[in-house]
């Protein structure tokens, strides 16, 4: 069953300013070390920084706030081989979404010009109130 869905819209140049303004400290608060270096790779570092920080937005909003307490850089956007992107269950964030109920997430990323968009639907089954 869809538990919840998530949707953000990130300005690029909006977190181009932040890493301009905090550097290295802001990537490393908000990404992982895979995210931030799978990012400059891209010609396009700050694209692929936006749709990231939109899917961890989106993804808080689909958990309906069952993931308080988890932060950004506890949640991984990574891409499969054939380049799908998807949320890494692991650690805390794992734990978090198995109390929680949620067993399944699906993501959709999307950027052009000036904006990075996320989407995330949640799937899983209800848990009993404690």
């Amino acid at each position: 069953m869809i538990m919840g869905v998530g949707v953000d819209i990130v300005k690029v140049k909006r977190l181009k300013s932040a890493v301009d303004r905090w550097g290295r400290r802001f990537l490393e608060r908000v990404f992982t070390g895979a995210e931030i270096a799978a990012c400059y790779e891209k010609a396009e570092p700050f694209r692929s920084l936006a749709v990231r920080f939109a899917a961890k937005e989106a993804l808080i909003k689909a958990s309906g706030g069952k993931l308080s307490g988890i932060a950004f850089r506890e949640i991984e956007v990574a891409n499969l081989a054939g380049g799908a992107p998807v949320i890494k269950k692991q650690g805390r964030l794992a734990l978090a979404l198995a109390e929680s109920g949620i067993e399944n997430l699906h993501l959709s990323l999307s950027h052009e010009e000036e904006y990075g968009v996320a989407m995330v639907v949640a799937e899983g089954e209800e848990r009993e109130a404690r």
